[in-house]
C-alpha cells in the first residue's frame, strides 16, 4: 500500500535536494561585496523621495474589503445551481429557490447601502 506513495516521496527528495543545492551554491559563488546602491532600500539603483511609508487612504481598504465580501457572496451560488436540479427532483425546489431569493435580497441591500454611501466612487 505505502508503494503508492514511493513516487511522490522521491519527486519531495528531489525538489527538497534542488532547492538546497541551489541555495548554497548561490551562497558560495554569489557576489559578497556591499556597496552604497546595494544598501538602499529600493533595488531600481534610484534614490527614493519621502518617507519609506506612507498612509494609504482608507479607500483602498474599503474597496478591497467590498471585492472580498461581495466576491465570496457570489461563489455561495455555485453549489445551489449545481444542486438545484436534484432539490426539485426531491420536491425541495420551491423551499431551495425562495431561500436564495432571500439571499440575493439581502446581498441587494448590502450592495445598496454601499452605493448609497459612495463606497464605489472612486476619487
Amino acid at each position: 500500500m505505502l508503494s503508492q506513495y514511493v513516487a511522490i516521496a522521491i519527486l519531495l527528495v528531489l525538489t527538497t535536494a534542488v532547492a538546497v543545492i541551489a541555495i548554497t551554491l548561490g551562497t558560495i559563488f554569489g557576489p559578497k561585496r556591499d556597496t552604497k546602491r546595494k544598501s538602499m532600500p529600493y533595488e531600481s539603483g534610484m534614490v527614493p523621495v519621502g518617507p519609506g511609508t506612507r498612509r494609504m487612504p482608507v479607500r483602498f481598504y474599503l474597496v478591497a474589503v467590498l471585492f472580498i465580501l461581495f466576491d465570496i457572496e457570489v461563489i455561495f451560488f455555485l453549489p445551489w445551481a449545481v444542486s438545484f436540479r436534484e432539490y426539485i427532483a426531491n420536491g425541495m425546489g420551491t423551499f431551495i429557490f425562495i431561500e436564495m431569493l432571500v439571499f440575493i435580497v439581502i446581498l441587494l441591500v448590502g450592495y445598496v447601502y454601499a452605493w448609497k454611501k459612495g463606497a464605489f466612487e472612486w476619487e
